[in-house]
């Protein structure tokens, strides 16, 4: 299995390369791959000096400075939900199980709309929405987290009934602000960002998202044996050696940090944690040293395609990608559930 999955893993990578750069090309203006990489190469320290600049500033400021890092942070954003997605359906063993559901979306959603429609935190700049989403997202985990302990236990019952009271709370908060304002621009800004968007990425905001991605997924794949243990039930994790509550704590954390992280750059994308984990189990099976490593790049080249289609097919206005994912995830959710063979964990 180890040839097969190195070989898979291999063409997946290509494949989210072949479309990271094919997305980078299409838009209003059209980009050749030729001058894509000569003008990602020539910023390369090492490399720069051998590659001759035959194209014009125009080309470079497209290449460089707006797809680029929006297509890198669909990528980061796709594989972190849904790395993501696939952990939180281990911690509660529950297949419909996505990272929103401990309400880290709709925490975020407040601090977005506290800065577009009040002007929080404006003293950050164009940090100001980032943070203020990050901020959001940690409170509400915070209090779900403190909402789901029993007797200085977590439990999971508690964990998902917290999410779901504190999600509908929160959104409640979110939809009085909205309906307070009159400014229609305003609201405009919140509506797309609640449904998703790519559209601010920059450079400057892409190195912390990155950071935590790789932080996360490193730390859940040298954990894959416990994941893996948590789908045998609680009582054959403890046997076998698992420290239950202190996994679990540190499980809710880091997808909470990396979820939250990456709601702040990107609003609320659904249905990325909920179907790439799915599509992963049918792919390999349910050993979480082979659907954590497949599950970012699958859920990498998902997004990197749902954002090129989300700038193109109304061009040149843009449509919320959330929209795409929910078009894309509807469906194949409804053909799974249709599906008599299917079970949580199939493929074991």
């Amino acid at each position: 299995m180890n040839k097969k999955f190195m070989f898979f893993s291999l063409i997946l990578f290509f494949v989210l390369i072949v479309s990271m750069t094919i997305a980078v090309m299409v838009g209003s203006v059209s980009v050749t791959p030729f001058y894509v990489w000569k003008v990602i190469l020539s910023k390369i320290p090492i490399i720069q000096n051998g590659i001759e600049q035959d194209w014009s500033r125009s080309q470079e400021i497209i290449i460089w400075q707006i797809r680029a890092p929006r297509v890198l942070l669909a990528a980061i954003v796709g594989a972190g939900l849904a790395i993501a997605g696939a952990a939180i359906q281990a911690l509660v063993r529950n297949s419909i199980a996505d990272p929103y559901i401990l309400g880290i979306s709709s925490g975020a959603a407040v601090g977005a709309t506290s800065v577009i429609i009040l002007g929080a935190f404006s003293f950050l700049g164009i940090y100001a929405l980032s943070v203020s989403a990050f901020l959001g997202s940690l409170l509400a985990i915070a209090l779900v987290f403190f909402l789901s302990r029993v007797g200085g236990r977590v439990s999971i019952f508690r964990l998902l009934l917290a999410g779901m009271a504190v999600s509908f709370i929160l959104t409640a908060v979110s939809n009085f602000i909205l309906m307070m304002s009159k400014q229609e621009g305003a609201l405009k800004a919140v509506m797309f960002w609640m449904l998703g968007s790519l559209a601010g990425a920059k450079w400057n905001n892409i190195v912390i998202p990155a950071f935590i991605f790789f932080l996360v997924f490193g730390l859940l794949w040298l954990h894959y044996r416990n994941l893996n243990l948590l789908l045998l039930g609680e009582e054959a994790a403890v046997t076998l050696g698992v420290n239950l509550q202190q996994f679990r704590i540190q499980l809710i954390l880091l997808v909470s940090l990396l979820t939250g992280v990456l709601v702040a750059v990107s609003g609320s994308i659904g249905f990325v944690g909920l179907i790439i984990p799915h599509i992963v189990r049918l792919i390999v099976g349910s050993n979480y040293k082979y659907v954590i490593p497949i599950s970012a790049l699958i859920g990498g080249i998902f997004l990197v395609w749902a954002d090129a289609f989300a700038r193109i097919i109304i061009a040149p206005q843009e449509m919320p990608i959330g929209i795409i994912t929910a078009f894309c995830g509807g469906p194949f959710f409804i053909w799974l559930l249709r599906r008599n063979n299917y079970s949580f964990g199939e493929g074991d």
